[in-house]
């Protein structure tokens, strides 16, 4: 039988129109290792009926941080819609970690990195455990939104142009002419990953976000002559 662990919504940030960051504290104090890219179970218990439901959410906090952070879109789904009136506090329940989709600092020297929406969050922990450790890896990372006020983490993000080896793409999908934009425009395919990478075949590509995306990606870093074992991909659902 797998044990539920109690964890308690320590902070909540309306990170963008349809975004909150949500941070949960083990009730017992105790920090989770994994390793960055790796996700949890998040359930949550009715206290009427006893009913459980559960869903997979990247961390998007570092390991052995002291609260779990997560990068959640409110869509007002069957879990969603109980974060959506959740206050500091509520009481939730985390299994993990899991997955197979993780960052290791000693073997990837040269990394792209591809997000669609949400499928940032990983990124994130692996960019906080690069930045925490000092470590001199060559990050790339090619961001897909919607629209030019989805980017999470923006301040943070542009932070470690600073502080890392690390150059950021982002590209829109939903708008055109965007006074002040400094990104892409469009679905990110084989061409756009080429006008931002030289050398993707060197690198170890991570590509997460919904299943549409992540197999389109996939399909253009082949296209580029990526190896195939080369490509850690993470996959959600639409």
């Amino acid at each position: 039988m797998i044990t539920k662990k109690p964890y308690v919504i320590s902070e909540i940030i309306k990170e963008t129109p349809e975004v909150s960051i949500f941070r949960f504290a083990a009730q017992d104090g105790s920090t989770l290792g994994f390793d960055a890219g790796m996700f949890v179970m998040l359930y949550y218990k009715n206290p009427e009926t006893g009913e459980e439901i559960g869903r997979a959410f990247s961390l998007a906090s570092k390991p052995d941080d002291k609260y779990l952070e997560f990068a959640i879109s409110m869509i007002h789904g069957r879990f969603t819609s109980k974060l959506d009136t959740a206050k500091v506090g509520d009481i939730y329940y985390v299994t993990g970690p899991h997955g197979q989709f993780k960052y290791d600092p000693n073997q990837n020297k040269k990394v792209l990195f591809v997000a669609g929406g949400t499928g940032v969050a990983p990124f994130l922990s692996m960019l906080r455990l690069i930045a925490e450790k000092k470590l001199d890896t060559d990050i790339k990372l090619l961001y897909s939104m919607r629209f030019t006020t989805e980017t999470i983490r923006k301040d943070e993000l542009e932070g470690y142009k600073k502080s890392l080896k690390f150059e950021m793409t982002r590209s829109v999908t939903r708008e055109q002419n965007v006074p002040g934009w400094d990104g892409e425009y469009g679905h990110i395919d084989a061409a756009m990953i080429s006008r931002h990478v030289s050398d993707p075949k060197e690198r170890t590509c991570y590509v997460c976000g919904p299943l549409k995306f992540t197999k389109a990606i996939e399909a253009a870093l082949v296209e580029l002559g990526v190896d195939k074992a080369n490509i850690k991909a993470d996959v959600w659902g639409e």
